[in-house]
């Protein structure tokens, strides 16, 4: 599983011309999953996420978690995050999991992540054309592999 963190001043997410997520202080995160992910990477991933102390404190340095500044998440789903450009200038999504798959684990990073923030997570529509906007903070972006926990 892998995930790109953007700390965001806002973000939102529409599909169809309809605005389905909307926050302000907060975490957009692009989720990636692969055939190999369990219920291990989830947990695994969404307690680094809240614990990461990446925003601001009273003194300006990145010292304290998205649970401590109260912030918002979306989750959007992103197969991409599992290209392969080893070959040609054609990316490979081979290794990126199918929806029966993929669905599930999208859907439980979600309810694991809102249980371990304490609130409800916004997020994407799983499949569809989305239009993400976002306004990154810093700019802060973090890249975190679920296989690679070194």
């Amino acid at each position: 599983m892998k995930v790109v963190i953007q700390r965001v001043s806002k973000a939102s997410v529409t599909v169809e011309n309809e605005k389905i997520a909307n926050i302000q202080n907060g975490l957009l995160i692009f989720l990636g999953i692969v055939d190999e992910d369990t219920i291990d990477d989830i947990k695994w991933l969404t307690n680094k996420i809240v614990n990461m102390r990446i925003f601001p404190d009273n003194q300006g340095v990145m010292n304290t978690s998205i649970l401590d500044a109260d912030g918002d998440i979306i989750v959007v789903s992103q197969f991409t995050l599992h290209a392969s450009t080893k070959k040609g200038n054609r990316p490979s999504y081979i290794k990126a999991a199918k929806p029966e798959v993929a669905i599930p684990l999208y859907k439980t990073f979600i309810k694991q992540l809102e249980n371990d923030l304490g609130k409800q997570v916004q997020s994407g529509e799983f499949g569809a054309d989305m239009k993400v906007e976002l306004l990154n903070d810093g700019p802060v972006t973090i890249i975190i592999d679920s296989k690679n926990r070194e």
